[in-house]
């Protein structure tokens, strides 16, 4: 599966997957056609960016400026793997089509081991993300919905029949003027 899974990533495919809060869709980071694709998909605007998410902090670090500061060590060390994601100023290797020419990138660990095994067996081990529905809807809560919602329009979605998402949108948080900001505040309680 993990070779299937591989393949279509590499040739700019687009797959669905469970996360631990809702299914999502994503594609490596570094193919614009992909990207393209998921915002065509989703019917998403142009200014929402995507986030990047993977199996642990360590393979993300590439796409964030370092050093990262202390509070959001102490929220990466709190909370992941979990349903935070931290926006935090992009590095180069972070490409613009997938921030929607922001300076930051939303970075996240889910929770979940079936979205951590397609990562740990995926070329770079990250992916750009985002829910699987379309823009505005409710996002996909299991495998049969995933597939109803964006079974025709991805390029495979990973099977996971048992596995139900939480429903619960993961907080976003990030920093202005070295305060912490939650953008959307989600499962997780941080201030």
């Amino acid at each position: 599966m993990y070779d299937k899974i591989n393949e279509i990533l590499l040739n700019s495919g687009v797959i669905g997957f469970v996360t631990d809060t809702v299914w999502g869709i994503g594609c490596l980071p570094d193919k614009e056609e992909a990207v393209k694709k998921i915002y065509s998909i989703k019917h998403r605007e142009a200014k929402k960016p995507l986030i990047l998410m993977s199996y642990d902090i360590y393979p993300l670090f590439d796409y964030v400026k370092q050093p990262i500061e202390k509070d959001a060590q102490r929220l990466i060390k709190k909370h992941f793997p979990g349903a935070l994601t931290l926006v935090l100023e992009k590095s180069d290797n972070t490409p613009d089509y997938v921030t929607s020419n922001l300076s930051t990138v939303g970075i996240r660990v889910p929770d979940n081991s079936v979205f951590a095994d397609i990562c740990k067996n995926i070329d770079g081990h990250v992916l750009a993300t985002t829910s699987a529905n379309l823009s505005g809807e409710s996002p996909a809560l299991t495998y049969e919905q995933a597939v109803e919602y964006i079974g025709d329009a991805v390029d495979y979605v990973v099977p996971a029949y048992n596995t139900v998402a939480q429903g619960r949108a993961s907080t976003v948080a990030g920093f202005k003027d070295g305060q912490i900001v939650v953008f959307r505040q989600g499962d997780v309680e941080i201030i």
